[in-house]
């Protein structure tokens, strides 16, 4: 068959999406331990998330300034839900979790969107009802989460209150996940990415009143760790990622993309342990497997049930 043909061409499509999303997690993995980098370096969670969302949006409106609005009022209230969904709400609760626990935790707790956006889909869209298998490895990944909080609650001696927000970043993520399944087919991914960073920016600037930044910045640009990590995730985690996230979204559906989310913790645990030295111990290994286990058995299970079902 031709390259050019009328089936090549999705195929070609739907592959670059799916090299899109591992990408995504490849970067995202990473970013949690680049964040943390910066908290220890004493900048401020609502610092480090403006400096790397004003980035981003910069970068973002040179490359794609047009259009500047949507369509309608409705669809511009869904784009500012987005970008306090996916920005402020999301990355400053990721941010403060960072904070009071371990990063392979946050990525970890985070990675339960797949998870969750699977549930919430099939709750809203009858014709999406998730199988009795999602509802199994649903089990088996929320048992894990309760060994991970655990472990690091009793075990480490870390504050709970992270691993709690790293959860509510998860349910962020998948809100935004099913309102971007509605957008995505109206509107290009550099608009929607733009409009998310624009919102997130404006959403978050009231909470710099109540957390000054430690540094101006004049002074971030003599110190080359901090340059090197805020243009990776401006850069890196947020721009490209953003965008490659969105083209996955429109081609593989929420479900599909989020799938992906999957890879997040373990190239997190891994740079966490050789980078940051975190200590891993059996309960939270434990933790880290059910919740792996449990959202391949439930993706595993649901395609088996499909492919008797299509018998």
């Amino acid at each position: 068959m031709s390259a050019f043909s009328g089936k090549s061409i999705p195929n070609k499509k739907l592959a670059l999406a799916h090299l899109g999303a591992t990408l995504c997690v490849l970067m995202w993995g990473v970013s949690f331990v680049s964040t943390k980098v910066l908290l220890n370096y004493d900048m401020q969670p609502v610092e480090i998330y403006l400096y790397r969302f004003i980035l981003a949006y910069l970068l973002v409106l040179c490359i794609k300034p047009k259009p500047f609005f949507s369509h309608s009022w409705r669809d511009e209230g869904l784009l500012m839900l987005c970008g306090v969904l996916a920005g402020s709400i999301y990355f400053l609760a990721e941010n403060f979790a960072l904070r009071y626990t371990l990063v392979s935790n946050v990525s970890l707790l985070t990675s339960t969107s797949p998870l969750i956006t699977a549930l919430l889909i099939g709750f809203w869209y009858r014709t999406e009802k998730p199988k009795s298998g999602m509802i199994v490895g649903s089990l088996v990944a929320f048992i894990g989460v309760g060994c991970v909080i655990f472990n690091s609650s009793f075990a480490l001696q870390v504050n709970p209150l992270g691993d709690l927000l790293s959860i509510s970043c998860a349910f962020s993520w998948t809100f935004y996940s099913i309102i971007l399944r509605k957008l995505s087919p109206i509107y290009s991914a550099w608009f929607l990415t733009r409009k998310t960073f624009f919102y997130g920016v404006i959403t978050a600037l009231p909470f710099m009143y109540a957390e000054p930044p430690t540094y101006h910045v004049f002074e971030v640009f003599h110190i080359w760790p901090l340059v090197l990590n805020i243009v990776f995730l401006g850069l890196g985690a947020s721009v490209i990622a953003y965008v490659l996230w969105a083209e996955s979204v429109k081609s593989m559906g929420p479900v599909t993309a989020n799938n992906y989310l999957y890879v997040q913790p373990i190239v997190t645990l891994v740079v966490s342990v050789l980078y940051l030295h975190e200590q891993l111990t059996f309960v939270g290994c434990l933790g880290c497997v059910m919740i792996l286990a449990g959202l391949w058995l439930g993706s595993w299970l649901s395609d088996r049930q499909a492919m008797k079902a299509a018998k």
